[in-house]
């Protein structure tokens, strides 16, 4: 018995085969080498963090740091994989409605850029950005982006503490006078000091309490982070 494909068939039968073809040119173009380019990595409450944003965070962080972008450890990757994650955490409590000042990204850029003596001139800058695979656009967005998440981050905790006199004492007989004396130096009096130890104490406790905040966020969310490839549990 021959079959016979009806004219509505065939048309459907058509777009199965273009849809397939689709399907295999998304997947080749997403394949190299038969390597997947980019991959979900972690997934927190609903919004997908990929490969490639892992890795442009690790390409930032070296940028930021002065580092060679492929001197990271495994436990290294994994912790910025962890800062990812409490980044969007934060998002989700208070993600910033605008960009930080311009004067700040700027101010901010020309610092990371003094980490790195071979980029005096702009060809060295941008010879420099493109080793890290970052581009001057994401890198402002980024560290805009930073400014004004830690800015409403330090609004919400800051006004909760409070550094009194006998801590600020406290912390000068106990930690900074022992200090000085097994270095062999003389300490300065604690009127010359009181306030940056105030603001030392006060930026321990800003770092307590968003720690508790984050963990406290953990604890209430849905965080799913698939297996590694065999590539990445390698690196």
């Amino acid at each position: 018995m021959k079959l016979r494909l009806g004219k509505l068939e065939v048309i459907k039968l058509g777009k199965h085969c273009a849809l397939a073809l689709a399907l295999s040119m998304a997947l080749a173009a997403s394949s190299v080498g038969g390597q997947i380019v980019d991959r979900v990595v972690t997934n927190v409450n609903g919004h997908v963090v990929l490969q490639s944003d892992w890795e442009q965070e690790m390409a930032f962080e070296a940028l930021s740091n002065g580092r060679d972008p492929d001197s990271f450890t495994s436990a290294e990757r994994n912790a910025a994989l962890d800062r990812l994650i409490d980044q969007e955490l934060l998002r989700e409590q208070v993600r910033p409605s605008q960009p930080a000042p311009a004067e700040q990204v700027t101010a901010r850029v020309t610092e990371v850029r003094k980490l790195h003596p071979d980029c005096a001139t702009d060809e060295g800058w941008h010879a420099k950005l493109q080793r890290y695979g970052l581009t001057q656009s994401a890198l402002e967005k980024r560290l805009s982006d930073e400014i004004q998440l830690m800015r409403l981050v330090e609004d919400r905790l800051r006004p909760s503490i409070q550094i009194d006199q006998r801590a600020v004492e406290s912390y000068y007989h106990d930690q900074l006078l022992p200090e000085m004396q097994k270095a062999g130096r003389g300490a300065a009096p604690l009127p010359e000091v009181f306030g940056r130890i105030k603001d030392l104490l006060a930026e321990k406790k800003m770092n307590e309490l968003l720690s508790g905040w984050l963990a406290s966020l953990r604890s209430g969310s849905h965080i799913l982070t698939p297996e590694p490839s065999a590539g990445e549990r390698n690196r």
